[in-house]
């Protein structure tokens, strides 16, 4: 576990991660009820980043997730060629729709991986660890 004290970082972080320390991942037993226990608000500050949502890989960049972010930038690049040999209309709103998929995604994951980069020390490139699908 890394050394760093949670009292350095803003109150809503601190919350999240001594969630996260008490429950663990998203995908381990009871994170589920001891999430639905939480007031709403609670729950959305724990469960989901609106600037990973806005910003996507950049937001991963700038709190020094780089290896997350590529991932995340690689997966968006892939769907977007994907979508982009689709005819017509169809490639359009399919493209829309993955995207705003992905933005979902990434503003679901970005608590726990960040939680995992400061709390943990890992460091990894996989942007979906301990997330529950």
């Amino acid at each position: 576990m890394n050394a760093t004290s949670t009292t350095t970082y803003p109150q809503k972080w601190q919350d999240r991660f001594a969630f996260f320390e008490q429950h663990g991942a998203p995908n381990s037993p009871g994170f589920k009820e001891a999430l639905k226990a939480l007031p709403s608000g609670e729950r959305r500050k724990i469960n989901f980043n609106w600037l990973a949502w806005l910003f996507g890989p950049f937001y991963f960049l700038v709190v020094g997730m780089w290896r997350k972010a590529l991932t995340g930038f690689g997966i968006a690049i892939a769907v977007g060629v994907v979508t982009a040999f689709l005819p017509g209309s169809v490639g359009d709103i399919l493209s829309r729709g993955v995207g705003f998929a992905l933005a979902f995604l990434f503003g679901l994951t970005a608590n726990y991986a960040y939680f995992l980069k400061e709390r943990r020390g890992d460091t990894g490139w996989n942007l979906f660890e301990g997330m529950r699908w």
